[in-house]
């Protein structure tokens, strides 16, 4: 059975055996595996004062990668065309997820805002898999709709319409930073399928405007974007946390103190477990260790462009579209959550993808990886005839 004359959307077997893309494979784990020995050290103090446990932290996210792995495997075998059919229903379920969390009852409020519904044993973020559904919802329509999208000021404005609406849904938990990503993911893709330089500019810049409109309306937003601008004016309040993110990386110097021996993570630096897990890791491994990090994100969001860039060498846009939205996703998270550690953004409460404390992040970035694996099965099936056909051709000389 070839993956063309898959009709069922969960397929018992396949004649090909799975190809995975070595590279991709290789950065994840070691992204993943990295993460839980700094989550370990970071959550040590925490875990041990708030449950008596050391390992709390370190256990629920084991639990959150195992998940994430079994549910990753099943997604390996759904083909790329049940994705594409299912567009409208992800719309309508990521939509649905947003305004769910909004209902006094149903949504989980931490730290002033509601973004989390309980489901048993795990507290999900709706925005996670909110911005999966969207992404290929939106990788649909793109394929549906290029030609609108390439000539018709109505064809940009459908999609920037739905996706203002989840930003709007975000903003209302509120969710800043998933709604900055969120809109970055859905500009970039509209930008690579082609839209009108004006079409993409006047939005951008509407954008811009707004996001910045918000930052200055809200007294909480207001404190962390001063807090940013000049932590020292208010240390023991909007500044706090980035200046112990910034004492911790400063003590990392070259080499680090050593795996755990941070002194911040020792309840100075709040939440550095999940936003500040970086700071933690620059104190304990210093800058080549910090560079190590960086230079992974980078091979990371590399490598998936590089796929995104052979599904449409082979004429399979929507892959390519999902690819694109999913390495903008991750590298734009991971950009502010660094950017955010060094104090050249200002807060935004996002975790370091496959790193931070986070279980709902960490299954639907799972989840998002096994679709880009799949991706590149599909591919490489599909290139095996055409490379068995020129072959032929080429006996036949």
């Amino acid at each position: 059975m070839s993956v063309s004359n898959v009709t069922m959307p969960f397929p018992v077997r396949l004649k090909t055996s799975l190809k995975f893309d070595p590279g991709l494979v290789v950065i994840v784990a070691t992204l993943l595996l990295g993460g839980f020995v700094v989550l370990a050290s970071a959550s040590t103090a925490i875990s041990d004062s708030a449950v008596g446990n050391p390992m709390h932290y370190l256990q629920r996210q084991l639990l959150a990668a195992a998940i994430g792995v079994a549910a990753g495997a099943v997604v390996l075998y759904i083909p790329m065309s049940f994705w594409r059919n299912m567009g409208p229903v992800l719309l309508l379920a990521g939509l649905a997820l947003l305004l769910v969390v909004l209902i006094p009852g149903v949504g989980y409020e931490v730290n002033g805002s509601r973004r989390w519904v309980r489901l048993g044993v795990i507290n999900l973020q709706v925005s996670e898999p909110a911005r999966l559904c969207f992404i290929l919802y939106l990788a649909g329509y793109l394929v549906r709709r290029n030609k609108d999208l390439r000539e018709r000021f109505s064809g940009f404005l459908r999609p920037m319409f739905v996706m203002s609406l989840a930003a709007v849904a975000l903003l209302a938990e509120p969710d800043f930073g998933a709604a900055m990503v969120l809109m970055a993911v859905v500009l970039t893709m509209l930008f690579a399928a082609g839209a009108r330089f004006r079409d993409f500019l006047l939005f951008f810049l509407a954008g811009i405007a707004a996001f910045a409109l918000l930052a200055v309306t809200a007294e909480y937003r207001v404190r962390r974007l001063t807090g940013f601008l000049n932590p020292w004016e208010d240390p023991f309040n909007s500044g706090y946390q980035l200046i112990h993110s910034l004492i911790a990386i400063g003590r990392g110097e070259w080499f680090g103190v050593g795996l755990g021996n941070s002194v911040q993570k020792l309840f100075y630096l709040p939440e550095a477990h999940t936003d500040f897990i970086f700071a933690v890791f620059a104190e304990e491994f210093g800058l080549l260790g910090s560079m190590l990090v960086i230079f992974l994100f980078g091979a990371l969001v590399w490598r998936i462009f590089r796929l995104a860039m052979q599904a449409s060498a082979s004429e399979r846009v929507f892959e390519a579209y999902v690819a694109i939205g999913i390495g903008t996703w991750l590298g734009m998270q991971a950009f502010i959550n660094l950017g955010v550690n060094m104090g050249v953004l200002p807060t935004k409460g996002l975790t370091l993808p496959l790193v931070s404390y986070g279980r709902s992040s960490l299954i639907m970035t799972m989840i998002a990886i096994a679709i880009l694996l799949r991706i590149h099965h599909e591919l490489s099936v599909d290139a095996k005839p055409v490379n068995t056909r020129r072959r032929r051709r080429q006996v036949k000389r």
